[in-house]
């Protein structure tokens, strides 16, 4: 019988696209239902009743929440194509600098982008920072995985993609050639890669939908 695979997400989220990359990558069928979160479905309450919320992967009728519980579940799942490192010191470290990415970094652009100008320069200062370590991480090497793609770099994709988007919303420009000459040449090879772009917002529509987002934390913040 064959395994029956269902993601709930969201056409925006960064955390989606990383499960729908993943699931791609290794060649999985999956059947993906859109959740609108303003109005969320009882199968996702259902699902996820700790958080509520996306992606979420249902494998047989089981329920796996979180994207990055959702990485690894699916790569030990179906182990052809892995995408964490096979090495534990390697997967150790993937995982560590993953959890920077949502630990760390976003928070840090999240208040950069939408700090006053005093604030913004030490947010933009400390997430260059931040940046950096991460970028090291790909010295000598091609992708974050190494020669191929993996865990680390579908972990990132959020720094490739919607920074660019946020970039277009806000007019900070935090990911630029002079700063991050690396991080911007890994880029460039993803962008060039068939199956994330097959998975990537429509750009228009995403900037759409940022903007909105933006303009109602602004006015949040303001009150």
């Amino acid at each position: 019988m064959a395994d029956e695979v269902k993601l709930f997400g969201m056409w925006a989220s960064p955390y989606s696209l990383r499960v729908e990359l993943a699931l791609k990558l290794k060649g999985i069928p999956y059947e993906y239902i859109e959740e609108d979160l303003s109005n969320k479905s009882s199968l996702l309450l259902k699902y996820n009743p700790v958080h509520q919320k996306i992606p979420v992967l249902v494998h047989n009728g089981k329920p796996v929440a979180e994207s990055s519980v959702i990485l690894e579940y699916i790569d030990e799942i179906w182990r052809d194509n892995p995408v964490l490192p096979q090495d534990p010191y390697d997967r150790a470290m993937a995982r560590f600098w993953a959890k920077f990415i949502d630990e760390k970094i976003q928070p840090t652009a999240r208040n950069a982008n939408l700090a006053e100008e005093k604030e913004r320069e030490q947010a933009v200062e400390e997430c260059c920072q931040q940046l950096k370590m991460l970028e090291n991480e790909l010295q000598g090497k091609p992708f974050f995985g190494g020669d191929t793609m993996g865990y680390l770099d579908i972990a990132a994709l959020v720094i490739a993609f919607w920074f660019e988007v946020v970039r277009e919303v806000v007019g900070l420009d935090l990911i630029t050639e002079e700063r991050f000459p690396i991080l911007c040449k890994w880029i460039g090879k993803l962008q060039d890669i068939d199956v994330i772009n097959e998975c990537r917002p429509p750009k228009e529509k995403h900037v759409n939908y940022v903007r909105a987002r933006y303009e109602a934390a602004k006015a949040a913040a303001s009150n």
